[in-house]
């Protein structure tokens, strides 16, 4: 029997690289393996933080990819804020050099009050008129959209309201409640606006998918008539792109965006007075940082002596991440300090998890982290200010390190590979198809 077309409505897709485009991309190249063949629907001239050639190897020579054109205003905003026309722009309001700061703030206040969801929503009205054409003539049931950016749910909100299509809304964070949204500078007319959006979705999408259960329960609360919690997870096959080689340091590795909220000066407290205290410490001690890094973590880490211990490399394929991570003496994970840390649950969380290296977390002990961290036995969470307990944990892990005693942890982790994930997804489309 052949298998069925999903439309899936996604900003972020191959070239592009980061964090936003590994959920779908994963989804997408295991659902034929489940009876779905994904249609996917994606800009043609996206405004990417990161180009990452590697990942179109995980696209299955079935998926349909679907691009049209899409107008966003942020060639106007490199002008004002006097960035380079080839810079890309951050995720998660991160600054790696020294900005303008009045200026900065306009572009926010416009961002945040102009352009509601986000600058994408030129995107929306386009698209719903392709679409709906599109639909009609490839006999799709469902469409799934995926956000941030939310703009993408706003176009499954027109065509359901104007086809009553079967709609899944997947939110890979949450809208109103995402960290930096206290930092849009909203007017109480704009505040309104988001909400009322957001409600709209999540009223009339016929499920809402969520990455956690803290997440979710917030959907719910917020009017989603139905939720289902489908964390990320790891994919098998990108362990078996490198073999393990442990780094020669004594690694402390921390792998994607590292923003303003996750800066925790407790961490280089510890590591600073460890190497005060241990001169071999400080020898073998290397901080490497993958991704984009905001030029706070760089001041702290240079107010604390440990400059020379640092390793940062802006960016790496996705293909070469797996290595890094299975060859670090400590992943380093470390959750916003914001209002929502609960539930936060980042992807790169379970690609640590599929490393089987010790996770040092620094969030709430009480949190959907916590409980897969427990779980799982993968490492340990400690609160924002429990020196004691950071500072114990690295000298544990540089004790086993020197004296050659590291084994591998992680157990209990299958359920979240992303085929497994995947299967659960399939069995979601297949109710929704057949009510």
């Amino acid at each position: 029997m052949a298998n069925k077309k999903v439309l899936i409505i996604t900003y972020y897709w191959p070239p592009s690289g980061g964090a936003g485009v590994q959920r779908w991309l994963k989804f997408a190249k295991y659902l034929p393996e489940f009876g779905w063949n994904p249609v996917i629907f994606t800009p043609e001239n996206p405004e990417t933080p990161s180009i990452d050639e590697s990942l179109i190897k995980d696209i299955p020579e079935s998926v349909i990819v679907v691009k049209t054109p899409i107008w966003e205003p942020y060639t106007f905003y490199k002008k004002f804020t006097g960035k380079k026309k080839e810079d890309k722009i951050s995720a998660g309001f991160i600054e790696e050099k020294k900005s303008k700061p009045l200026l900065e703030k306009i572009s926010v206040f416009i961002r945040g009050n102009f352009f509601i969801p986000d600058p994408r929503k030129f995107w929306v009205s386009p698209s719903v008129k392709f679409l709906s054409n599109y639909i009609q003539k490839n006999d799709i049931e469902t469409i799934i959209t995926t956000g941030p950016p939310h703009s993408m749910h706003l176009i499954g909100l027109k065509l359901k309201e104007k086809m009553n299509i079967n709609w899944i809304a997947d939110f890979r964070d949450p809208w109103t409640n995402i960290d930096f949204y206290k930092e849009l500078r909203l007017t109480k007319r704009s505040d309104k606006k988001h909400k009322k959006l957001e409600n709209k979705v999540l009223t009339n999408a016929d499920c809402v998918l969520s990455i956690g259960k803290t997440l979710g329960e917030e959907l719910k609360n917020l009017g989603a008539k139905k939720i289902k919690v489908i964390t990320n997870g790891y994919d098998t096959d990108d362990l078996q792109l490198s073999k393990q080689n442990l780094d020669e340091k004594f690694t402390l590795l921390h792998a994607g965006s590292l923003n303003k909220d996750r800066n925790h000066r407790i961490l280089w407290n510890v590591l600073k007075d460890l190497a005060k205290e241990n001169t071999d410490f400080k020898n073998k001690l290397e901080i490497k940082l993958i991704g984009k890094v905001d030029i706070q973590v760089s001041d702290l880490i240079r107010e604390n002596g440990l400059e020379d211990c640092l390793n940062k490399i802006e960016y790496l394929p996705h293909n070469l991440i797996s290595g890094e991570l299975q060859n670090a003496r400590i992943l380093y994970l470390p959750i916003n300090n914001t209002p929502n840390a609960k539930g936060i649950l980042t992807g790169k969380f379970f690609e640590y998890l599929a490393a089987k290296r010790p996770i040092l977390t620094i969030g709430l002990e009480k949190s959907d982290i916590a409980e897969i961290l427990n779980e799982t036995k993968a490492g340990e969470i400690f609160d924002f200010k429990n020196y004691a307990g950071i500072k114990n944990f690295v000298q544990n892990e540089f004790t086993k390190y020197s004296n050659n005693q590291e084994e591998p942890v992680s157990t209990n982790i299958d359920k979240y590979s992303r085929k497994q994930l995947t299967k659960e997804l399939s069995e979601l489309i297949h109710n929704i198809n057949n009510g």
